[in-house]
């Protein structure tokens, strides 16, 4: 019975990692559409101006001959496949794998979004956070499940309240869209209890402290450069959703 459920792991594993990456495929066009500075139109052309017809699809422009553009698909689709490996290898047959499966690219995109333009756009943001509670109630009807679905809506209250009060107090610091990524975050992190908001909270910080300490250290940035936070928001998260699911 063990070498079932141990062959049924190493399959689920596998194939989180081959959906991470088939899907990883079709981030770098979207996120190419939503870099845009705020206010502006979402992108609806290639870097040399050809149109763009469709959201989905491999970031490739045939008037350029087939030219990539927006971030590098290999390596976007291979950390797209790693994170859902983990996830697949932390969570084991419980049944929010299914939940993070489907959110783990919209974190993916979100972090590639900001990074390039320091943007969290709403859409994304506020998807997310509806994306996982609607998700997560629908783990936790499911036998087997190993989270509490009001833990995640106070999380998901929690976070993006204790982050409306650091936008109030520093608005330089922290900016509205990780206010609303915080949403998101605080619920997928609730649903393993109040520890593992602790947890992937204090590594976001942690992450994002010491990117801009090398950043001062090397001298491309100074003590009031803004950087983006979401990236290493989410990478906090990603530990805490992780510890908490092999801990659940």
């Amino acid at each position: 019975m063990s070498g079932l459920l141990d062959s049924l792991g190493l399959l689920l594993i596998v194939g989180a990692v081959l959906w991470g990456g088939a899907v990883g495929l079709f981030v770098p066009r979207v996120a190419h559409r939503f870099s845009v500075a705020p206010e502006e139109a979402w992108q609806t052309r290639c870097p040399d101006g050809h149109p763009i017809a469709r959201w989905l699809g491999p970031a490739r422009c045939r008037e350029c001959g087939g030219r990539a553009y927006g971030p590098s698909t290999p390596l976007v689709a291979l950390a797209t496949a790693l994170v859902c490996g983990a996830l697949a290898a932390a969570t084991g047959t419980r049944p929010e794998l299914g939940a993070w499966l489907l959110l783990a690219p919209l974190g993916v995109l979100l972090a590639v979004v900001d990074f390039t333009v320091q943007r969290l756009p709403d859409v994304l943001t506020l998807s997310l956070a509806g994306a996982a509670l609607v998700l997560l109630a629908g783990a936790a009807a499911a036998p087997e499940h190993a989270g509490d679905w009001p833990t995640a809506l106070y999380g998901a209250l929690a976070l993006g309240g204790g982050y409306f009060v650091l936008f109030l107090i520093n608005p330089n610091g922290m900016g509205f869209g990780d206010v609303k990524l915080a949403l998101g975050l605080g619920a997928v992190l609730g649903w393993y209890g109040w520890g593992s908001v602790l947890l992937g909270t204090f590594a976001g910080f942690l992450f994002g402290g010491l990117y801009g300490l090398g950043l001062v250290v090397v001298r491309r940035a100074g003590r009031k450069t803004s950087i983006p936070f979401g990236p290493f928001l989410i990478a906090g998260a990603f530990v805490g959703l992780l510890v908490g699911a092999y801990a659940a």
